[in-house]
C-alpha cells in the first residue's frame, strides 16, 4: 500500500526534540525537506541554532544523574519496552525513511526498520553486562576493582544516508551505558530521528535523555560539538567534514568517536565463484543508491576472471529496477538530492576523459526525471591513481580493475586513504586468510559484502576513522574505564611513605 506519512501532522510542532517535547527552532532560517524521488518540498521547519543547542544540553545535563545512576537492569527494562515501542512503529518509520530519502520501501521495510529494532533489542541486553574486571589483589596490600562509568552528556552528529540506523548506532549504546544524549541528524532527513526519540519517550525514557535538534552543521553541529558541557563527541560523515570536528572537539578535549568516509575494495580472486561475485558486487555496489560508506566501489578482478566479471555486472546491473520508492518491485530509488544526482554525474562524466562507461553513467527520462534518479554505472578502464578510483563517489557506481598475482591484488585494495570495509572472494581458505590479514579494514567480509550484525563492530582504519559502532565492543566509546583501589592493611605508616619522609619503620 501507498502510504504516504503525514510529516506537516506529526511535527505540526517542529523538528525539534527537546526535553520530552517537540518545539520549533530558534535559528530564524527556514529548512525545506524535499522529496528526492518527486523533487517535491514536503515539509518546511525552522532549523536549530545554537540556543536551541544549549537548551538541550543542559536537559541532558539535568537528566544524566538519575539515568547514570539507574541501574543496569532498569536501563534495560527501559530499552526493552523501546524495542517494542519501535516494533509497533515500524510501518510509520519504514514510510518515513522513504519518503525522507527515496529509499525503496522493500529496502527501509526489511533492512533499515528491522535492523534498527534489533539493535535496541540488543542494547537491551548488553546493558547488564558492563562488567569490568573482578576484584583482585593486583598489589599484596591492597584490592583493585574496575568500574565502568557512563560519561555524561554525548553530542552526536548522524549523516543523511541511513538516518534511523544512525540514530540507533549513536543514541542506543549511549544511553544503555548511561549516558544523556543530544543528537543532530542531517538537517534535510530529520523526520526518523523524531519518530525514534517518540518512541523512546513512550517507553518511559526519562525526558532529557535523548534530545534531537535539527539543525546546520556549521551552527548548530559546531556549537555542539564544541559545547562545554559535552563530554564526548560521535560523528558519521566525510572524512572532510570529520576533520573539522576534531578540530573542535579538541578544543574541550572531549571523547570523540569518528566514523567517517570510505571506498571499499571487492577483491575477486580467479578461483572465486563468479556467478556469486557478480551477484555480490551488484548488490554490494548499489546499496541505498551507492549512498553508503562501506558500498563496494572497487571492484579488483584478477585477469583470468576479469572480462566475465565486467560483462556479468554490466547484464546484471541493466536487470535493475529504477521507480517510485513506494513500489514494492522498485529496486533503487533516487539519491539524496539533485545536487548529490549532479555530484556523482560530474565523477562519471569526468571518468569518461580516461576510462570506458561500459553501462548506466546517465540520468534516466521520462516520469523519473523528476526526481535524483541516477542509472547503476559501471567503469572499466580507469588507473588505480584516477580521480573515479581513489575518489569517495556515493552513488551507485562501481569501478572495475584487473590485477595479476595476490600481492598485486591486495595492494592495490590498500591504495586509498580509507579503511573502512573490504571483501575478498575465493574458494581458497589460505588466500581469503591472508587477505582478512593483510586488508587494511575495519571490516572484511569472505564471500559475501555489506551484512552487519548488532553483535559485531563497525568502524574503520585510516581516514575512515576509528572507534566502534554497534556490539559490545561500543561501550569502549562510551564508558569511562576507573581504578579504585582499596587499603587491606589497616597500617598508618605505609613502608613506600619512606621514600617522601623519614626512615623504614
Amino acid at each position: 500500500m501507498d502510504h504516504r506519512f503525514d510529516v506537516t501532522e506529526r511535527f505540526a510542532e517542529g523538528a525539534q526534540f527537546i526535553a520530552g517535547s517537540l518545539r520549533s527552532g530558534s535559528s530564524g532560517r527556514t529548512q525545506d525537506v524535499v522529496d528526492p524521488a518527486t523533487g517535491a518540498t514536503v515539509y518546511s521547519y525552522e532549523l536549530a541554532g545554537t540556543a536551541d543547542v544549549d537548551a538541550a544540553v543542559e536537559a541532558a545535563r539535568q537528566a544524566f544523574p538519575e539515568w547514570g545512576g539507574a541501574t543496569p537492569g532498569e536501563r534495560s527494562d527501559t530499552l526493552h519496552r523501546f524495542a517494542a515501542a519501535l516494533t509497533e512503529d515500524a510501518a510509520d518509520l519504514a514510510h518515513a525513511e522513504s519518503l525522507n530519502c527515496g529509499k525503496p520501501i522493500k529496502l527501509s521495510e526489511e533492512f533499515d526498520v528491522p535492523g534498527s529494532i534489533d539493535n535496541a533489542a540488543f542494547f537491551a541486553g548488553a546493558a547488564r553486562h558492563l562488567e569490568g574486571k573482578a576484584a583482585g589483589e593486583y598489589s599484596a596490600d591492597h584490592t583493585s576493582v574496575i568500574r565502568r562509568e557512563p560519561i555524561g552528556v554525548v553530542g552526536s552528529i548522524a549523516p543523511w544516508n541511513y538516518p534511523l540506523q544512525m540514530a540507533a548506532w549513536k543514541v542506543l549504546p549511549a544511553i544503555a551505558a548511561g549516558n544523556t544524549i543530544v543528537l543532530k541528524p542531517a538537517e534535510i532527513t530529520p523526520f526518523t530521528s523524531l519518530l525514534f526519540a517518540q518512541a523512546a519517550q513512550r517507553a518511559g525514557l526519562p525526558d532529557g535523555v535523548l534530545n534531537i535538534v535539527s539543525g546546520a552543521g556549521r551552527d548548530a553541529g559546531e556549537r555542539l560539538v564544541g559545547h562545554p558541557a559535552v563530554a564526548m563527541t560521535s560523528f558519521t560523515g566525510s572524512t572532510a567534514v570529520g576533520k573539522r570536528v576534531a578540530e573542535i572537539a579538541t578544543g574541550t578535549v572531549k571523547r570523540l568517536h569518528l566514523e567517517l568516509g570510505g571506498k571499499a575494495p571487492f577483491v575477486v580472486f580467479d578461483d572465486a565463484d563468479l556467478e556469486a561475485a557478480v551477484h555480490g558486487a551488484v548488490a554490494g555496489s548499489l546499496i541505498n543508491t551507492g549512498q553508503d560508506c562501506t558500498a563496494a566501489t572497487r571492484a579488483y578482478v584478477q585477469r583470468p576472471l576479469y572480462d566475465a566479471f565486467v560483462s556479468g555486472v554490466a547484464d546484471l546491473m541493466a536487470t535493475v529496477r529504477l521507480g517510485d520508492p513506494f513500489d514494492p518491485s522498485t529496486d533503487l530509488g533516487p539519491l539524496i538530492s539533485h545536487t548529490q544526482r549532479d555530484r556523482v554525474a560530474g565523477f562519471v562524466d569526468r571518468a569518461r576523459g580516461y576510462a570506458t562507461v561500459v553501462t548506466g553513467g546517465e540520468a534516466p527520462g521520462g516520469e523519473l526525471a523528476k526526481g535524483a534518479y541516477y542509472r547503476p554505472t559501471l567503469i572499466a578502464g580507469a588507473a588505480q591513481d584516477s580521480e573515479i578510483v581513489q575518489s569517495e563517489i556515493f552513488g551507485p557506481v562501481l569501478v572495475v580493475l584487473p590485477f595479476d598475482s595476490d600481492d598485486e591484488g591486495i595492494a592495490l585494495a590498500n591504495d586509498t586513504p580509507y579503511g573502512l570495509a573490504a571483501s575478498a572472494w575465493s574458494r581458497d581458505v589460505y588466500r581469503t586468510g591472508r587477505a582478512t590479514r593483510e586488508i587494511n579494514a575495519g571490516c572484511v567480509w569472505v564471500n559475501d559484502h555489506i551484512p552487519i550484525l548488532s553483535e559485531m563492530p563497525h568502524g574503520g582504519a585510516k581516514a575512515s576513522g576509528f572507534g566502534k559502532d554497534m556490539s559490545a565492543y561500543s561501550f569502549e566509546e562510551y564508558t569511562q574505564v576507573k581504578h579504585v583501589m582499596y587499603d587491606n592493611t589497616g597500617v598508618a605508616r605505609k613502608d613506600w611513605h619512606r621514600t617522601i619522609f623519614g626512615d623504614r619503620p
